[in-house]
């Protein structure tokens, strides 16, 4: 009895200690995945994480590219706010031009210390009677008007003197107030939704053409991924001059098919310029989505269609109950990675059609405030925005398709 406890004690001492050695081993594998995976995570911050913080906090600023005088913080008002024209603020008054109707006095509102001064003598004006006169300073350090009993109301005058009318300075302004950003997002997600619906069908079909067992497979492979190596900028710069309505290529196919009567500016006509660039993008980036799946595809197991053809099975049904639930991980990471190129597109769009209203995407209006309008604070706001839109996609696509990038579900 006692040399069998003795001999079964080491192998339970064994058996107790084994969950002990392989949590060890397990926070030991942690901390060399963090070892290794620390550096990149620093050079990340520092390349992404530092410029995005920037570009937020200039987004709180007037910062501009053609100012003289230091940035001043305004909170979100280049996001949206209810008031005076930001561009009629005075810097050396420190302020905005009012003019008080009642009294015939030019009044300066300091929002930091929420005083009224007069133009004239330099002193303050805090006695206004907000039941009958002037205008009002709401809690957010902006101010408002409250018309008059008589329907009269004060009036906002710019940094240089002339009257301006109220409705245009007081009004909602900054980014989400813009019609053009919106009209920008809705030409952006509808230019996404389109080219990725497209490439998805098209990349597809030519997968399962390039997975069949055919001659010159090899070949063909190559010759579809000439589009995709191709940079956009020259692909780019190509089809604008194969579009154009004078000496443009399609414009000859189509009218020696009878498909057109006349020449037609395909980049520069309102109803065809949008769809002009999602043919150009279809046909440049559906051969990175037909790798992707290909990729897939060569790593289905063929016993699988063996059995499938022994039981008498369509090869229609084999695609939809079989090929497709199968490759389903590896098409969601191929959308949302294409999604993602095409909600920021920027240089397709700007090489085909520039600054147009009708195709301006969130990148191209958010480069237009910066660079040719020199609004830095307005247009890091845009930029601001963008990317939020973007991270929420993201995260509302990754969660409710139930995407792993591990390959599994």
């Amino acid at each position: 009895m006692t040399d069998h406890a003795a001999t079964a004690s080491p192998v339970a001492a064994v058996g107790r200690a084994e969950p002990q050695r392989g949590s060890s081993l397990t926070r030991q594998r942690v901390r060399a995945a963090w070892t290794f995976l620390l550096p990149m995570i620093v050079v990340l911050s520092l390349v992404a994480g530092w410029p995005l913080l920037s570009t937020m906090y200039l987004s709180l600023t007037n910062a501009s590219l053609g100012g003289t005088t230091e940035a001043r913080f305004v909170g979100f008002e280049n996001y949206a706010f209810y008031g005076p024209n930001l561009q009629d603020w005075d810097d050396e008054l420190g302020g905005y031009f009012v003019y008080y109707e009642e009294t015939d006095a030019a009044l300066v509102y300091d929002p930091r210390s929420r005083n009224f001064f007069d133009l004239d003598t330099e002193e303050a004006v805090d006695s206004f009677d907000t039941s009958r006169t002037a205008p009002y300073i709401a809690d957010d350090g902006r101010w408002i008007l409250v018309p008059l009993d008589d329907g009269a109301a004060a009036t906002a005058l710019s940094p240089y003197g002339e009257e301006v009318d109220t409705s245009v300075v007081f009004s909602w302004q900054g980014v989400l107030a813009d019609a053009q950003w919106w009209r920008s997002v809705w030409n952006t997600i509808w230019f996404s939704f389109i080219s990725v619906t497209l490439e998805l069908i098209l990349g597809l079909v030519i997968a399962l053409i390039l997975n069949a067992n055919m001659p010159g497979r090899g070949l063909l492979r190559a010759a579809v991924l000439i589009p995709w190596a191709i940079p956009t900028i020259v692909s780019a710069q190509m089809w604008g001059w194969m579009l154009n309505d004078q000496y443009g290529v399609i414009n000859e196919i189509l009218l020696w098919a009878g498909l057109i009567s006349e020449r037609m500016a395909w980049t520069a006509n309102p109803s065809t310029a949008l769809p002009a660039v999602i043919a150009v993008d279809v046909w440049k980036t559906t051969p990175f989505m037909a790798l992707l799946i290909l990729a897939a595809l060569q790593l289905l197991p063929g016993e699988i269609y063996e059995a499938g053809k022994v039981d008498g099975i369509h090869p229609v049904r084999m695609f939809f109950k079989v090929t497709l639930p199968l490759i389903r991980p590896a098409v969601m990471v191929a959308v949302i990675f294409r999604a993602l190129d095409a909600l920021r597109i920027f240089d397709l769009i700007y090489v085909l059609t520039s600054n147009s209203r009708d195709t301006m995407s969130m990148s191209i209006y958010a480069r237009q405030q910066l660079v040719d309008f020199q609004n830095v604070g307005f247009g890091s706001a845009a930029s601001t925005v963008l990317f939020l839109i973007i991270a929420t996609f993201t995260v509302l696509y990754i969660v409710l398709g139930k995407v792993n990038f591990d390959g599994g579900r």
